[in-house]
């Protein structure tokens, strides 16, 4: 069967705006939606990466990097601050390239961010 590019979604909180709590959220938001599709960076064609307005102390995309995601496009975005938002919230859309149709792929939602989609959290 062949490959196609499919859109997977994830969220997580931070326990504080700081370096190390942005990175260590979003390397865990990254491990568990590679755990969950099955997929390597190099199936990866595409990652997003947003994060709430009191999140200022690191780009959450570079927990990517660190991972190795050397030779994957990376944007990093801040979102807007809105009522009732998750606060130290970050959010990754990524495209890969899967077989599995979009009903069994798996978006995780993490710590304070499983309030976003209570139906999918992991």
């Amino acid at each position: 069967m062949a490959k196609t590019l499919r859109g997977l979604r994830g969220a997580t909180t931070a326990q504080a705006n700081t370096r190390e709590a942005i990175l260590e959220a979003t390397e865990q938001l990254i491990r568990a939606l590679q755990e969950a599709n099955g997929f390597t960076p190099d199936e990866v064609e595409s990652a997003i990466f947003t994060s709430s307005p009191d999140l200022t102390a690191e780009y959450p995309a570079r927990a990517a990097r660190r991972l190795g995601w050397d030779g994957v496009p990376l944007l990093g975005a801040s979102e807007v601050a809105v009522p009732d938002g998750v606060p130290y919230c970050i959010r990754l859309l990524l495209h890969f390239y899967t077989t599995k149709s979009p009903r069994e792929l798996k978006h995780i939602y993490l710590r304070g961010a499983a309030q976003l989609r209570p139906d999918r959290t992991k």
